[in-house]
């Protein structure tokens, strides 16, 4: 039985060593370049889409405060709903920019 026992002990060191010894070369899996390429493209798009992200914010915002005022001026002064979705609207479109740098791993300059 202490042979036996030994014996796999000396198995399972053996193939632990052998396979130790040899080098594997590791293969990059298809498509990884493209990720790559794709990587470069939005990083160089991110200035451009967070640029777009402030001006539609700001469009966003005075149609929001007009159309805001001009409720306001027709009588209706239970207006409150309009006023915070408009605002988390613009917040929402202003913030944008913070999100689209962490997400493209571009820094904030």
């Amino acid at each position: 039985m202490k042979l036996f026992n030994w014996l796999i002990i000396l198995s399972i060191l053996s193939l632990i060593l052998f396979l130790s010894g040899s080098e594997t070369y590791g293969q990059s899996p298809p498509g990884v370049s493209k990720f790559q390429e794709v990587e470069t493209d939005m990083k160089s798009f991110y200035v451009a889409l967070s640029r777009l992200s402030f001006v539609v914010g700001a469009v966003s915002g005075l149609l929001g405060g007009l159309r805001v005022y001009n409720n306001w001026q027709i009588g209706r002064h239970q207006i409150d709903v309009q006023v915070v979705s408009w605002f988390g609207a613009c917040l929402f479109l202003a913030t944008m920019g913070f999100f689209l740098s962490g997400l493209y791993a571009v820094p904030l300059t």
